[in-house]
């Protein structure tokens, strides 16, 4: 694959560009000589209006890849689904499950909402891909599947579990990454690395055999992460050296700060509305 042949818009983030409509989520259309793919969904309201706005039609989408099973992520599958009829769906089978965030003493579902639930259930099984292990879409285009915990500094990033009253934790098993190999090294897209970001690109480098990476774009869900969590992240980066990255969402600003401060110019916060075009 030619570089010159990905190009990436941001479609939902917390931040936008003016004109556009934010939102607390995440969703990004991938474009390359292959396919045209979309990278979660956002909560619903900002996809469609965005994507208007930007010249971008929800129905020439060949893949929709859900990175995790939370609303913010996955709410617009109706808006993607409803009308296309050819569109497959990758996702980890653990996204269906109940999920809270419980912050004190109040439990809050934050699973997939019933009506993105409704969509993924009535889909034929040939469009339906559970990504129980990791998967390629195309000869430089995959999925990671579940990705490993190996850092012992890393965790979900908040307070999840299972069931209501707090007795399950909730280790987030479905979260996933996207990766796109190019002639200058991996794009990595992620929805909230609840998995952590260090554990995420480490699992795409063995998976891929590569380990040049030239962008990370997503949510890095550094928000609460310790003085230790952001320190060994920063250090861990500097190793992989990305040329670009992205942080959105659920990074958190004084993570971004923490961030920019160690590897200057190349971090860009994203927003929606920005277009990234590779070479």
């Amino acid at each position: 694959m030619n570089e010159e042949s990905v190009k990436i818009t941001i479609l939902v983030d917390n931040q936008a560009a003016s004109g556009l409509k934010t939102e607390h989520g995440f969703s990004l259309r991938i474009e390359t000589g292959e396919m045209r793919l979309l990278f979660d969904t956002g909560q619903g309201d900002a996809l469609p209006v965005n994507a208007r706005a930007l010249g971008i039609n929800l129905n020439q989408t060949d893949m929709l890849v859900l990175s995790h099973g939370h609303f913010d992520h996955t709410g617009g599958i109706s808006r993607v689904m409803q009308d296309n009829r050819d569109t497959g769906v990758y996702a980890h089978p653990g996204i269906m499950l109940p999920r809270y965030s419980i912050r004190d003493g109040l439990p809050r579902a934050i699973q997939i909402p019933r009506e993105s639930m409704t969509i993924l259930d009535g889909l034929p099984a040939q469009r339906l891909h559970w990504a129980s292990q990791a998967l390629r879409l195309s000869e430089n285009i995959g999925i990671t599947g579940p990705i490993p915990r190996n850092t012992d500094y890393e965790d979900t990033g908040g307070p999840f579990f299972l069931d209501p009253e707090g007795k399950h934790a909730d280790l987030i098993e479905d979260d996933l990454a996207l990766w796109i190999r190019t002639g200058d090294g991996l794009i990595v897209c992620v929805g909230c690395c609840h998995a952590g970001l260090v554990n995420t690109l480490n699992h795409v480098c063995r998976l891929t055999g590569q380990k040049s990476i030239r962008a990370v774009i997503g949510g890095f869900h550094l928000l609460d992460a310790t003085g230790r969590r952001l320190g060994m992240t920063v250090e861990s980066l500097q190793a992989f050296s990305p040329r670009m990255v992205v942080p959105c969402h659920c990074t958190g600003g004084s993570a971004v700060k923490v961030l920019q401060a160690a590897l200057g110019e190349r971090v860009e916060p994203g927003y929606a509305g920005a277009v990234y075009r590779f070479g």
